[in-house]
C-alpha cells in the first residue's frame, strides 16, 4: 500500500491561509487519471459516431448530430475538469448546506412547469437555454455533504446515532430523485454511494454484511415470487415490476418489454471474439432502440468483439485504481471520502450498465460514464474527476518519492 509523507491533517486547518485557486506546481499531480479520462471520452465518441451515425441521418439528416453535441460539450468539460483540478476541495466544506438544499430543491421542480418529460419520464429540467438532469446534481451532493458530515461527526460516526443521520440525509435524497424525478436508477445509486460511505467510516464490518447478505435474500425471494405469481400482462403489475419479469423471461417478450434487451444480446453474440469491424454493426440499424444511450456496449462488442469489451473494461478498471490510489494517499479525511465517493458512483454506473446490457439485471436505463451519450452526465462526471485530480495535487510523498 502506498503511503504518504504525512499525517492527514484536519479537515479545515489554516483555512484561511489556503489558496481557493492554484497554479503552481506540488509535489503530484495525477497524469495517468487525466490520459485515462481522455483515452474514455475520445474512444466513446468514436463509438457514439460509429453507433448513432444512421439514426442521426434518418431523425435529422445529419449522420454526425449526436457526435458533434457530444464532442463540443466533452471538449468543455475536459477543460472544466482541468480548472476544478486547480481549486483546492477544502472549500467545498464551506457549501455543503447550499448544495444539499440545491440538490432538493432543483429535483422537486421537475414536478413544476419547469420539468420537461423525455421517452416518457418526466426527468429533465429546463431553465432558460439550459437543460439538464438535476439528479445528477444529487450524486455530487450526497458524495460531499457525507463526506463533510463524516468528518465532523469524528468519532461519533461509530454511533447508531450518526449512522441513522447519515442514512436519512442520503436516503432523503433517493426519496426525492425516486419520487420527483421518476428515477429509480439514480435512487439506487445515491443510496448506495450513502451506503458505501458509511461502510468506510465505521469500523465494524460485520453489521454491513449482515444487513448487506438480509437485503439479498429479501431481493431474492421476492423477485421468485414475483415470477411465479405474476406475469407482464396482468391489469395490477407495474411498470417496476415489468422489468424484472421481462429480465427473468425475456424471450416471452420478445415482441415488446423484451425486444430491446434480446437485440443487445444478439448484438453481442454475433459480435464474436474480435467483433464484425468498426462501423460493421447490424443492430445499431434500428434494431437496439436508443442504441447510443444506455445499449451502446452491446454495439461495442458487436463491432470489437468480447476482446473490444475486455479493453474497455480494463479501462474503467484503471480509471477506478488510479482513483483508490489518491483516496489511499488524500491528504486528509475529507479528501479521502471524497474521492472513495466517486469511486463508489463511478463503479456502480459501469457495473449496472455492462450488467443490464448482459442481461444479469433488470433494465435500470443507467449510461455507461464517458461512452454513453448524454450532456449532463459528461458534464457532471467530469466535474467529479476534476474533484478527484484536485485532491491528487495535494498529496505529498516522503523523499518526493512517487509511487504508482
Amino acid at each position: 500500500m502506498e503511503k504518504t509523507g504525512q499525517r492527514r491533517k484536519p479537515l479545515i486547518a489554516n483555512a484561511r491561509k489556503r489558496k481557493i485557486f492554484s497554479f503552481s506546481g506540488s509535489d503530484f499531480y495525477d497524469y495517468n487519471l487525466v490520459a485515462v479520462i481522455v483515452l474514455l471520452t475520445c474512444f466513446g465518441l468514436i463509438m457514439l459516431y460509429s453507433t448513432s451515425a444512421y439514426t442521426a441521418e434518418i431523425d435529422y439528416g445529419d449522420d454526425m448530430f449526436y457526435f458533434k453535441r457530444q464532442a463540443f460539450i466533452s471538449l468543455g468539460c475536459i477543460v472544466i475538469a482541468l480548472v476544478v483540478s486547480r481549486v483546492d476541495y477544502h472549500i467545498l466544506a464551506y457549501f455543503t448546506t447550499l448544495l444539499y438544499g440545491t440538490a432538493i430543491l432543483l429535483m422537486l421542480l421537475v414536478r413544476t412547469p419547469l420539468g420537461v418529460a423525455a421517452n416518457g419520464a418526466r426527468r429533465w429540467l429546463k431553465i432558460g437555454p439550459i437543460q439538464f438532469q438535476p439528479s445528477e446534481v444529487a450524486k455530487i451532493a450526497v458524495i460531499v455533504c457525507l463526506s463533510y458530515m463524516i468528518v465532523k461527526m469524528g468519532k461519533q460516526v461509530r454511533t447508531l446515532k450518526a449512522c441513522m443521520v447519515l442514512g436519512g440525509m442520503g436516503g432523503l435524497l433517493a426519496l426525492i430523485a425516486y419520487v420527483g424525478t421518476e428515477n429509480l436508477s439514480t435512487a439506487i445509486i445515491i443510496f448506495c454511494i450513502t451506503a458505501g460511505l458509511i461502510f468506510i467510516a465505521h469500523p465494524d464490518m460485520k453489521i454491513f454484511l449482515l444487513i448487506a447478505l438480509a437485503v439479498i435474500v429479501i431481493a431474492a425471494v421476492g423477485v421468485k415470487i414475483l415470477s411465479i405469481t405474476t406475469s407482464v400482462g396482468d391489469d395490477n403489475v407495474t411498470f417496476r415490476m415489468k422489468r424484472i419479469l421481462v429480465w427473468l423471461h425475456p424471450e416471452r417478450y420478445a415482441d415488446n418489454e423484451g425486444f430491446q434487451t434480446l437485440q443487445a444480446l444478439y448484438a453481442i453474440g454475433s459480435g464474436g471474439l474480435f467483433g464484425r469491424g468498426l462501423g460493421n454493426s447490424m443492430q445499431k440499424l434500428g434494431k437496439v432502440p436508443e442504441a447510443q444511450n444506455d445499449m451502446i456496449f452491446s454495439i461495442v462488442c458487436e463491432e470489437l468483439g468480447i476482446v473490444g469489451g475486455a479493453i474497455v473494461l480494463l479501462m474503467f478498471a484503471y480509471l477506478l485504481y488510479r482513483l483508490f490510489f489518491i483516496a489511499q494517499n488524500a491528504p486528509d479525511l475529507f479528501g479521502s471520502l471524497l474521492v472513495s465517493g466517486i469511486f463508489i458512483h463511478i463503479s456502480l454506473q459501469v457495473i449496472l450498465n455492462v450488467a443490464v446490457v448482459l442481461n444479469l439485471l433488470p433494465n435500470t436505463g443507467v449510461t455507461l460514464p464517458f461512452i454513453s451519450y448524454g450532456g449532463t452526465s459528461i458534464l457532471f462526471l467530469m466535474a467529479e474527476m476534476g474533484l478527484a485530480l484536485s485532491v491528487a495535487r495535494q498529496i505529498r510523498f516522503q523523499d518526493s518519492e512517487l509511487l504508482l
